[in-house]
């Protein structure tokens, strides 16, 4: 007779995890399983996100600023240092250890609240069976009363780029790059994409980002999206939009890349090349035919608001489901489903989920775009205020930026904050909380926020929205 379980959680990732966790916390009989292992053959937990997503990604991003900003911009300060040198070999070093020390504690935490983890290749067969097929290729089956599949997502590949090692790199392998290319192409100008050309460019790597649309960053608001362009291409970013790749060819060790834009056909050559062209579900081999869970077109897993499949005691959430990619949707999936399945009253609003992109300066926004509520016919106010009018962010030398809030014209409620500086991704849960909570612009006006901080750039933005910023000057009369 096989071992039975309250819950079991396909993947160990920032949904799988967080969802274990919270369904051992309420008491039920809980078992993760993940596929992941080391290459000592130890299962590790943490799935894309701590292993080789977001957390690495940002260890290389502090590394690289706190050089470039070493090199270049503390002499306003009144530091000099002179031959200022990287060691590559050594951030990355850094770069692993955090990796290690995180995934090393999810497996302290599943062990302290009683989560049982199971190695290997979860399957969901029929009747909430899971089958779990180690690496030796031994096959167990377990029972469960509820199943949550959280399998995660996986980089898109493209024909006219094969990977190939050391060359032609997915996201994995551009954070293992161990020493500085003098060029570097990364095909896609979206999160990873910038991340990365913003990680070699800041040491001296000549960076080409190859974009097929025409547009910069279309999901951001406009003005997010034009401000960031201004300043990563004055960073030394060469982003070149509306070009379309059709091929690359290893040639003496390096990569020659053909592309066409509106120019017709051009090509270039580089010594690595970056594919960021975005992700796909991470479901193939995960169900049997006869699980009742269904799938759409892409290959995404069909679930409800609440994130119920359509087989009875199923769940999915994270990236193999509806909605943004992002780490911290999934993780709030899972402790939702958890929830649920111990018999509280939960939700999730899936209209606030802050989207962020960790260049430097950083872009963040929550909400809608301006763009979006416009073409939605909603009557809007806006409200700008740069980070230049900031006294901290002047004697912080960051002055980049502005925080931008939309409200509604008629209710004054809090619609979108938008904004780009060197915190955005700490000050856009301000506005994700004011929106949560169904603050208006004016909620924010009457607030006292500390001075000086850059926080004050989200209090006048607001004041802004009709007119009423102190430190710039848009001021009406009352």
């Amino acid at each position: 007779m096989s071992e039975k379980f309250d819950v079991i959680v396909i993947g160990a990732g920032p949904g799988g995890y967080v969802a274990a966790i919270r369904a051992a916390q309420l008491g039920l009989k809980t078992a993760c399983v993940e596929k992941w292992v080391n290459e000592k053959g130890a299962t590790v937990l943490g799935g894309t996100c701590l292993n080789v997503g977001c957390v690495p990604s940002k260890a290389l991003l502090e590394s690289t600023h706190k050089f470039h900003d070493t090199q270049h911009k503390n002499a306003v300060h009144g530091i000099s240092a002179e031959n200022v040198t990287m060691d590559v070999k050594q951030m990355v070093a850094r770069k692993d250890k955090i990796v290690g020390n995180l995934t090393t504690g999810i497996t302290g935490l599943f062990k302290a609240n009683g989560v049982t983890t199971l190695a290997g290749m979860g399957k969901l067969l029929s009747g909430k069976k899971v089958e779990v097929t180690a690496a030796d290729g031994s096959v167990s089956v377990y029972d469960a009363e509820n199943v949550i599949l959280a399998s995660g997502s996986l980089p898109v590949n493209i024909p006219p780029a094969p990977l190939t090692e050391g060359l032609i790199l997915d996201n994995e392998g551009a954070l293992n790059i161990d020493e500085t290319p003098g060029t570097l192409g990364v095909i896609g100008a979206g999160v990873i994409g910038l991340e990365m050309g913003s990680v070699w460019a800041r040491l001296g790597t000549k960076v080409t980002v190859l974009e097929a649309l025409d547009s910069f960053l279309a999901v951001a608001d406009k003005d997010v999206a034009k401000e960031g362009a201004k300043l990563l291409k004055k960073q030394g970013l060469d982003i070149k939009l509306g070009s379309m790749v059709s091929g690359t060819e290893i040639v003496d060790g390096k990569v020659k890349v053909f592309y066409k834009d509106a120019k017709g056909e051009q090509e270039i050559t580089v010594d690595k090349l970056i594919v960021a062209v975005g992700r796909r579900p991470q479901t193939q081999g995960l169900l049997a035919d006869d699980s009742g869970v269904k799938l759409d077109e892409r290959g995404f897993i069909e679930v409800d608001i609440q994130c119920k499949t359509a087989a009875a005691g199923v769940y999915a959430i994270g990236d193999s489901v509806r909605g943004p990619m992002l780490a911290h949707k999934a993780s709030e999936e899972g402790v939702m489903v958890a929830d649920i399945i111990a018999g509280h009253h939960a939700q999730m609003n899936y209209d606030v989920i802050p989207s962020i992109i960790y260049t430097h300066p950083e872009m963040a926004w929550v909400g809608k775009t301006e763009q979006e509520l416009k073409e939605q016919g909603v009557k809007i106010k806006v409200g700008k205020f740069p980070f230049a009018a900031s006294g901290r962010a002047m004697a912080s030398n960051e002055t980049d930026g502005f925080v931008k809030i939309i409200a509604d014209e008629e209710t004054d409620r809090v619609l979108g904050v938008h904004m780009v500086g060197a915190i955005a991704s700490e000050l856009i849960s301000q506005g994700a909380i004011a929106m949560e909570f169904c603050s208006t612009a004016e909620d924010l006006q009457l607030m006292c926020f500390a001075h000086p901080t850059v926080s004050e750039a989200v209090h006048e933005a607001a004041l802004a929205v009709d007119g009423h910023a102190i430190h710039i000057a848009n001021r009406k009369k009352r």
